[in-house]
């Protein structure tokens, strides 16, 4: 028991080291989209980001170096590949602003709900499958709108680009939902402790 505390609280790991050059990718994604205008380069440093996302994951558990660092980072920088592309695309004028917007109040009011969790129970949120779904969909929604538009391969990369963005504003929503109704309940029942 003892030794997997030890290896939970490691932060030099490979892992850790993977989502760490992810989180490099974010400013340089938004050098080569919004000031080089270079959008194939910007679509292969986000898909290096999505590969890399999935590729940590399954190390940490092949290498038992799951760790706390790791779980509270790689959501995190998901988050924040999320919001780069999708502010960049937005500026651009590739997607509509609402989106932004939507995506940015659930973030806002989920970590509203996760602070209060925090503070009345001192637990976080458990990761749901529909919640790394909704996250999948939207990790790969917005490197195929990069692309979209520039004619051949690249105008069903927007049809599909568009799918995913569906898909995945509905997920990310229904989380949302699902979330805040695990954390209301749990704060509601330590407060009547």
């Amino acid at each position: 028991m003892a030794s997997e505390n030890a290896s939970a609280d490691r932060i030099l790991t490979i892992p850790n080291a993977i989502t760490g050059l992810r989180a490099l990718g974010i400013p340089l994604f938004l050098y080569l989209y919004l000031h080089s205008h270079l959008a194939g380069w910007s679509f292969f440093v986000l898909g290096c980001g999505a590969a890399t996302d999935y590729l940590d994951g399954k190390i940490a558990r092949a290498l038992k170096q799951v760790s706390n660092l790791g779980a509270k980072l790689d959501p995190t920088i998901d988050r924040a590949y999320i919001a780069a592309t999708v502010i960049a695309l937005a500026i651009r004028h590739a997607i509509p602003w609402w989106i932004v917007l939507v995506l940015l109040a659930r973030d806002l009011w989920m970590a509203l709900v996760l602070i209060a969790l925090k503070s009345s129970t001192g637990e976080l949120f458990e990761v749901s499958f529909l919640g790394k779904a909704a996250t999948f969909n939207l990790l790969y929604a917005f490197p195929l709108l990069l692309v979209a538009g520039h004619g051949g391969v690249a105008n069903w990369c927007g049809i599909f680009g568009w799918a995913f963005v569906i898909w995945g504003l509905c997920l990310y929503l229904l989380t949302g939902i699902h979330y805040s109704f695990i954390g209301l309940r749990k704060i509601r029942a330590a407060r009547s402790l």
